[in-house]
């Protein structure tokens, strides 16, 4: 009989981290994205506990029921790769294997790149790892896609906040099923953009079905992870979005490093992700950005929201990666 998934906190770097588990065995880290929570992996644990891996997936700062630090500042890329190190070494482990989805993918990859003495491979879900570019990413984004970009909407302190927190099961429903294989919205993907005068959830309404992979009460569940910061519920999330140029700024010392372990990507081929401005090219180059790339998996009618949509394939994908990496 498989033991039931585990709930706990860990102090890592000064602040407090809900994390749930299962399993023994090498640890498996997995890291989810906005706006997301440990549950995002429900369809992972028992598959990866039952093939002898311990699995860790914490809500990362900010999120549910971890600590959300009140400045923004603390939301960059080397704080969180460093609550990625520092929850390694809280579970008493020197090495993991760290998969991410979303936001946590470029955890997973930047962790990766800056401790490969740590990171025994790395996979992402979503999104690839793009190398630093020669300007801070906002800018040129704002220029091409204007004002209304998701990201650049984000950026405003208490205005997204506001929205999404004022019903967030119906933020959840709306998120989780707009940007899903099964939207409209993603044939062919295109980048989130809100027109001017439209709100947030104005270009993504609750639909009137749930997609088959969803339940009200995963809603409900997502709902309730994030009732633990009232108002705030989406704040610490979007605050890592008010990071991005200063992650740009804050990795220029590692500019042109390679990651140097093996890895694995899968996206859905409806992944809004896929319609960003030159991510035909990053993908097209994959093989070159990433030497130790084992395998680039495309799910067809796969939207954003990858192991939660497609979780037999992705289980598959993870535990053949998994299977060919040393075991310590």
């Amino acid at each position: 009989m498989s033991v039931a998934v585990e709930h706990r906190h860990v102090e890592v770097n000064g602040v407090r981290l809900h994390i749930a588990e299962q399993g023994e065995g090498p640890l498996v880290l997995l890291l989810h994205g906005f706006p997301e929570c440990w549950y995002s992996w429900r369809h992972q644990f028992a598959p990866l506990a039952a093939a002898g891996y311990r699995v860790v997936a914490p809500d990362q700062r900010g999120y549910a029921r971890s600590d959300q630090p009140g400045d923004i500042a603390a939301y960059s890329l080397l704080h969180l790769t460093g609550d990625v190190i520092g929850l390694i070494h809280a579970l008493g482990e020197e090495r993991a294997v760290v998969v991410g989805h979303d936001w946590g993918a470029p955890v997973a990859w930047t962790t990766a790149l800056l401790r490969p003495d740590v990171v025994r491979a790395v996979a992402g879900l979503s999104v690839p790892h793009v190398p630093r570019g020669a300007e801070p990413p906002l800018p040129r984004l704002r220029a091409l896609l204007g004002d209304g970009f998701y990201q650049q909407y984000f950026q405003e302190p208490g205005v997204a906040d506001a929205e999404l927190a004022q019903d967030p099961a119906a933020t959840f429903r709306s998120l989780l099923s707009g940007s899903s294989g099964d939207s409209p919205a993603t044939d062919p993907p295109r980048p989130w953009v809100v027109p001017e005068g439209a709100t947030l959830l104005d270009t993504m309404r609750e639909p009137k079905e749930l997609p088959e992979w969803l339940t009200e009460e995963d809603v409900r569940v997502f709902a309730r992870e994030y009732a633990h910061h009232g108002s705030r519920a989406f704040t610490g999330g979007l605050n890592w979005y008010r990071n991005i140029d200063r992650n740009w700024e804050l990795l220029a010392p590692f500019d042109g490093r390679g990651i140097e372990v093996p890895a694995l990507y899968v996206s859905g081929d409806r992944d809004l992700v896929r319609g960003f401005p030159g991510m035909d090219q990053v993908l097209s180059s994959l093989d070159r950005i990433l030497p130790g790339l084992t395998r680039s998996i495309t799910l067809p009618g796969c939207g954003h929201w990858t192991q939660q949509e497609r979780p037999e394939e992705v289980n598959a994908a993870l535990l053949e990666f998994l299977a060919a990496v040393p075991r310590p």
